[in-house]
């Protein structure tokens, strides 16, 4: 049964994650045929074609291998200096222009030539380029807020999980009181497991994240708890002392190996599924979307510990770069978990949305072959354009994109052996859940 529902888990995942790719192509071929652009094929997957049909001048398909996709556009680089679609050059880099330049105007048929990409307005090329990743952020957002708003999260709240017996300072190595230790604020003024804090010092709170902050922010202070304990409200008094405790992500978790001196009250808070509201999931997203800039930024930072887990004896980090086998797995991973049907699908949801936001970050980047890199050069060419117009130079034309092709070859190789990295260490060291 664990096998079956692991295999379950990981067809869900590759659903979602064709048409988290689909979706990112429709925004490319909707922009693409809104300005007028030719597009001769929308495949999603790579490799053979399993599936397709031809509608208008557009080839629709699917192919086999389920790793992405993409749409053709006619004249996505301009013709060279000298007119010609294709030259031949001794040089190989050269030649690496030339050969996209030729692949660019390959299906070119009479009347084209008022439907090429290159000839569009750069704030037209712009849009095309960004409606595929933008369309990634929609449905991470749309799937992200839903599940929070909806099915609600795993989060820590204001009932009492368990009260600390003696005040331990948190840089030491220890969680056992000793002699002489000092009685925990908490259990002093008889604080139960159980108890759900509702009030702190007369104001409601909510969360775990405001109540939290309080404490901190009284040391030393003699402080009135209400709590609701089997169904009635009680006042309890607790005198906050100051303790060195871990210091804080700014959402209720912890920064491990950090600490400052802060309010102290000695209790664990008990986890539960909460559903959030619209802020608070609007605050949350935007932190995804701060965590998953910084997580990009880190990446090469990552590669040494990730080639140690892949070929030697290191650990597979939670936060390890995880690439679609790795994240299939955990799909698979989601659907064996011992938990309500409804948090599987949760899971699910939040690991497709995660996926989307990784592909719009990703493909932001200003480097060729992705969407970002053709950005970059439609935003750069407007900027000579319209600097030429200011100082009544000539017009310098269309900025030529080709002539970046053996950065962007480059940029691809490292790209593959990244790839090739993340799938080994997928394969050998996979990061789980459980």
């Amino acid at each position: 049964m664990t096998t079956l529902m692991m295999i379950l888990g990981i067809v869900v995942f590759v659903v979602g994650l064709l048409i988290s790719i689909a979706w990112h192509e429709l925004g490319h071929l909707s922009t693409a045929k809104l300005f007028g652009i030719r597009v001769p094929q929308y495949m999603v997957g790579f490799g053979p074609t399993i599936w397709s049909r031809r509608k208008g001048d557009t080839e629709y398909g699917i192919k086999a291998v389920p790793l992405g996709g993409y749409i053709r556009m006619i004249g996505m680089f301009p013709p060279g200096p000298d007119g010609r679609i294709e030259a031949r050059s001794t040089s190989p880099f050269r030649g690496m222009i030339e050969d996209a330049r030729s692949a660019a105007f390959e299906e070119l048929k009479p009347g084209d030539e008022s439907r090429l990409f290159y000839t569009r307005k750069p704030w037209k090329r712009v849009i095309v380029m960004f409606a595929g990743p933008f369309m990634n952020l929609i449905l991470a957002v749309a799937i992200f807020l839903g599940v929070m708003m909806t099915f609600g999260i795993q989060t820590q709240t204001t009932t009492v999980g368990k009260v600390s017996d003696c005040v331990i300072q948190g840089s030491e190595n220890r969680t056992k009181c000793e002699s002489g230790d000092q009685a925990a604020p908490a259990k002093a003024a008889g604080l139960e497991g159980g108890d759900k804090i509702v009030a702190f010092n007369g104001v409601a709170v909510e969360d775990w994240s405001t109540l939290q902050t309080d404490i901190r922010d009284n040391p030393g202070k003699t402080v009135t708890l209400t709590v609701e304990r089997k169904g009635e409200q009680l006042d309890l008094t607790a005198h906050l002392i100051e303790n060195q405790v871990s210091k804080t992500d700014g959402n209720g978790g912890y920064v491990e190996g950090q600490y400052v001196s802060a309010g102290f009250l000695g209790f664990t808070p008990a986890s539960g599924i909460v559903e959030q509201s619209f802020g608070q999931s609007v605050d949350r997203m935007g932190d995804m979307m701060q965590n998953g800039v910084e997580s990009l930024i880190a990446l090469p930072s990552k590669v040494p510990a990730l080639w140690d887990a892949a070929f030697g004896d290191g650990p597979r980090e939670d936060d390890s770069p995880m690439g679609v086998v790795g994240a299939a797995r955990i799909g698979g991973d989601v659907f064996t978990l011992d938990i309500p049907a409804s948090q599987q699908v949760a899971m699910m949801l939040f690991l497709v949305a995660g996926f989307n936001l990784s592909l719009f970050l990703f493909n932001m980047l200003p480097l060729l072959p992705l969407d970002g890199g053709h950005i970059a050069g439609a935003l750069w060419e407007s900027l000579r354009r319209n600097l030429a117009k200011v100082l009544r130079r000539p017009d310098p034309g269309p900025f030529d994109v080709a002539k970046l092709m053996p950065v962007a070859y480059v940029v691809a190789s490292i790209f593959i052996c990244f790839t090739i990295l993340v799938l080994i260490a997928d394969v050998v060291n996979p990061v789980r859940i459980s």
